[in-house]
């Protein structure tokens, strides 16, 4: 029965949001302290730049992420000539238009969380002679920890619910590039009801349970 509604595609499809998330910690940790310590004028256009995913149709993205990984490509030149091949219809290429997607759910919690810490604490930890890696790691990290579980269960929902961007560049290649998304559709395109339903009635389940996490994580929120 697992093997009907699409059991390839849901592994396969953990692996991409597993993979993403880890990808976008430590890409977005250095991003999101730049943003929430920076008063440079540039720092609006790279917060929109990062927050573009948000307004950004996902086929939008999705088609100028083909363009620019494909061969005539800026991106497509480059994986060729350090030998990688070309990034569409690949696994890796998911992961490239997954993080770039996904991007803003990971860095603005982890930005809203540096800024709530405020000043005081690393005036205190400056004062004690603590270095600004041993200040970020030892006093940041600890008062941000609400932040970084924010961002790993919205990073790892909105990879595991990504349709349009997964689609252009991935497309539909069995146990390759088939996520869950898209054997949905797949179901339904085949009127195979039955097998869209169980994968559906999932998504429905891990949805809340993804909402029902963040309100427990921020109880606070609940009560403004």
């Amino acid at each position: 029965m697992m093997a009907d509604v699409g059991i390839d595609a849901i592994l396969l499809t953990g692996k991409l949001a597993l993979l993403t998330t880890a990808i976008l910690l430590v890409l977005g940790t250095p991003i999101a302290w730049w943003l929430s310590q920076t008063g440079a004028w540039w720092k609006g256009p790279v917060s929109a730049l990062v927050a573009l995913p948000l307004v950004l149709p996902p086929t939008v993205l999705g088609f100028y992420l083909l363009v620019g990984m494909g061969p005539n490509g800026p991106i497509g030149r480059a994986t060729e000539s350090l030998g990688l091949g070309l990034l569409p219809f690949s696994f890796a290429g998911l992961v490239v238009a997954s993080v770039i997607y996904s991007l803003p759910f990971v860095v603005q919690p982890l930005q809203n969380a540096f800024e709530a810490i405020g000043t005081a604490p690393l005036e205190t930890a400056a004062t004690l002679r603590a270095s600004p890696i041993d200040t970020f790691f030892n006093v940041v990290l600890p008062l941000a920890k609400p932040g970084y579980l924010t961002a790993i269960v919205m990073g790892f929902a909105h990879t595991v619910g990504e349709f349009g961007v997964v689609l252009m560049i991935g497309g539909n290649i069995p146990e390759k590039t088939r996520v869950l998304s898209i054997q949905i559709y797949d179901h339904v395109e085949a009127m195979e009801y039955a097998q869209a339903h169980w994968l559906s009635a999932g998504m429905l389940v891990f949805s809340f349970a993804v909402l029902l996490i963040l309100y427990i994580l921020n109880p606070t929120g609940q009560r403004k």
